[in-house]
């Protein structure tokens, strides 16, 4: 069943793909404003075969890595921190939503005067958008444990932080790694935006600098690179998902 699926979502891509290239050779639309599937591929294979793009690639899953692992290491410790604390969660929250409502993009300026151009404001802004999925989610789970067996832990006379590594974590892994998930497609996001403001080096930089010079199939090549590495990463997650809740049975 599973492979009969994939088999189906992977014929619908090729269909999508199939009926763009007639669209645009039927109707005769400029590259300039949708180019087709058949020259986004040339055009990619050209960035690949020549190493044009290998170094924006390296860029950008430097800073999405480094960005992901600082953002996710604040979520988790911020998480458990205040789903352990009802006080501090009533105290410390209105200012972690405050972090998330604010436009990133806005932010952007401000990072390169702190911080300067180049790897780290990305890897800041990046850090700063997929954080809070796995701080709610931690925080929130938390708050969920079976009541009976929290019972069944303070009759055992467990220390808190037994409970928290034995019981409240293991239980809440489901949800904790569901939060790393929606991080992992975040963290994409986070890095490109930064990058169209404050590097000269990564997928999002090159994105820019193909508007410039008015080549929309280096665009989407350079988006399909994205993509493909944003599945990547999510199906990574997936499967570590699976192996960590694996071997919690």
């Amino acid at each position: 069943m599973m492979r009969r699926d994939t088999l189906i979502s992977v014929l619908g891509g090729l269909a999508f793909l199939g009926a763009w290239e007639l669209m645009v050779r039927h109707s005769q639309l400029s590259a300039l404003v949708l180019p087709a599937p058949s020259a986004v591929a040339q055009s990619l294979w050209r960035g690949l075969a020549s190493g044009y793009l290998w170094p924006h690639v390296l860029t950008s899953t430097t800073e999405v890595l480094l960005g992901l692992l600082l953002g996710t290491t604040l979520g988790f410790a911020g998480g458990v921190a205040l789903g352990e604390s009802a006080r501090a969660r009533r105290v410390l929250m209105p200012y972690v939503v405050i972090t998330q409502v604010i436009p990133k993009l806005a932010l952007a300026p401000l990072f390169i005067m702190w911080l300067g151009f180049g790897m780290l404001p990305t890897v800041v802004m990046t850090a700063l958008i997929c954080f809070f999925p796995l701080l709610e989610n931690t925080a929130t789970c938390m708050q969920q444990v079976d009541p009976q067996r929290l019972a069944l832990f303070q009759m055992l006379r467990a220390s808190r932080w037994q409970t928290l590594w034995r019981l409240k974590i293991p239980a809440g892994l489901p949800h904790i790694m569901a939060g790393f998930r929606v991080a992992v497609v975040l963290a994409w996001v986070g890095a490109v935006v930064s990058e169209f403001i404050s590097a000269s080096h990564g997928l999002g930089a090159l994105i820019i600098a193909a508007q410039g010079s008015m080549d929309t199939a280096l665009m989407f090549a350079v988006l399909g690179v994205i993509t493909l590495l944003g599945l990547v990463f999510y199906k990574a997650a997936e499967l570590l998902e699976r192996r960590l809740l694996h071997s919690r049975i």
